[in-house]
């Protein structure tokens, strides 16, 4: 906020300042302060408007930042559960690989139905 916003919301807040004298009453000076927390308030759900934010319902600069809070924790355990599943998937393919490779000394069919299985072992842990 600037200087110049300041003195705007002041001079909406009290009246008349032709006379260079600022004379604020109670009620003056809080319609002030109000004018000073919406502006504040504006420009963080400005912000979080610009970033693909919701802003939610929230009367004060508080409300909205909990909002944020709770939105960027989402995010991020979204994410998290992204690359779990990933990872998972793919030690599933490798199990599965490993299957399909030709039949060597000691590799047996047994062998490679374990591997299918430990591929299925793995995807499912990812269902419960």
């Amino acid at each position: 906020m600037t200087r110049d916003d300041i003195i705007r919301m002041a001079r909406e807040a009290e009246g008349d300042l032709d006379d260079g004298v600022w004379l604020f009453m109670p009620d003056e000076l809080e319609r002030f302060a109000a004018l000073v927390a919406a502006a504040e308030r504006e420009k963080v759900a400005q912000w979080m408007i610009q970033r693909s934010y919701a802003t939610g319902h929230g009367d004060t600069t508080e409300d909205l930042l909990q909002e944020l809070d709770w939105q960027i924790a989402d995010g991020w355990n979204r994410a998290l559960m992204n690359g779990v599943k990933t990872e998972r998937e793919e030690c599933a393919k490798v199990c599965e690989q490993l299957a399909e490779v030709e039949i060597m000394p000691g590799f047996t069919a047994s062998t490679r139905t374990d591997q299918f299985e430990c591929a299925a072992a793995i995807r499912a842990r990812g269902q419960a």
